[in-house]
């Protein structure tokens, strides 16, 4: 089965660094055309953009807060108007933060699950029918370990992420009899600016519990997301793959 992803045109969210950014270049080099939004990122998304222009490839970001409902229209909207249709969508947005409980406002647990879990479905909303009608697309959630595991100060976090396996799951159900494959990535930790953003304690305490000794580096993640996003993943219906250094083992 190939990874071969030409003539295929992909969308991901949170492109511009990260795992993000590691998957945009994975599945430029794979021949597919890729666009890709990021919040507040220009600098970053242009030095993306073109460093893949150089190596020939079709790749173009443009600014999308995934939890606002009329800025994921607009983003979705300017794909359409240079392709007819989408064949893989990845989620892979996200923000981090750790919080003791006690400490998360409404306004907090919002934005965490605005972000990672409403955005997974307004992102998903805008692809899902086109791709159910051709009978053919490939959609990629990121959740995460913690979705399984949990940790602390973590609540609003690891509530999204689990919510994201939930509904890939039940997606996967509608749309695998259309050609239509929903599966998920469930890292573990990754040194990415999200990981950054927790506490040096927080951070310390993760690392000593992983069997590897070591935080991932995210393109040890973007192989994963080829295969779902591939033909060499045509079998994987609402799966998700944990690519977690042992943290957690399902």
């Amino acid at each position: 089965m190939s990874f071969d992803l030409t003539g295929k045109v992909a969308v991901v969210t949170g492109g511009s660094r990260g795992i993000g950014r590691s998957v945009v270049e994975t599945f430029i080099r794979q021949g597919a055309a890729v666009r890709y939004c990021h919040a507040g990122d220009a600098a970053r998304a242009a030095d993306l953009d073109g460093a893949m222009s150089e190596v020939g490839g079709d790749c173009r970001g443009r600014e999308c807060d995934v939890s606002d409902e009329t800025a994921v229209q607009a983003f979705f909207d300017a794909v359409r108007d240079e392709f007819p249709f989408v064949d893989i969508l990845v989620n892979c947005a996200g923000i981090g933060g750790d919080q003791p409980f006690g400490t998360i406002t409404v306004a907090d647990w919002d934005r965490m699950i605005g972000v990672h879990l409403r955005g997974t479905f307004l992102a998903t909303r805008q692809v899902f029918d086109g791709m159910v009608a051709r009978g053919y697309g490939r959609i990629i959630n990121f959740s995460s370990q913690l979705a399984y595991k949990g940790g602390p100060h973590l609540a609003h976090y690891c509530a999204a992420k689990a919510g994201i396996v939930g509904f890939t799951r039940a997606l996967s159900y509608e749309g695998a009899p259309h050609g239509v494959l929903v599966n998920a990535i469930a890292p573990g930790p990754v040194e990415t600016e999200l990981l950054m953003a927790l506490s040096d304690g927080w951070r310390s305490m993760k690392k000593a519990q992983l069997p590897i000794g070591r935080f991932g580096q995210p393109g040890e993640i973007a192989p994963a997301v080829l295969l779902l996003a591939s033909e060499a993943g045509s079998y994987f219906v609402g799966q998700t793959l944990s690519p977690n250094g042992g943290d957690v083992m399902l």
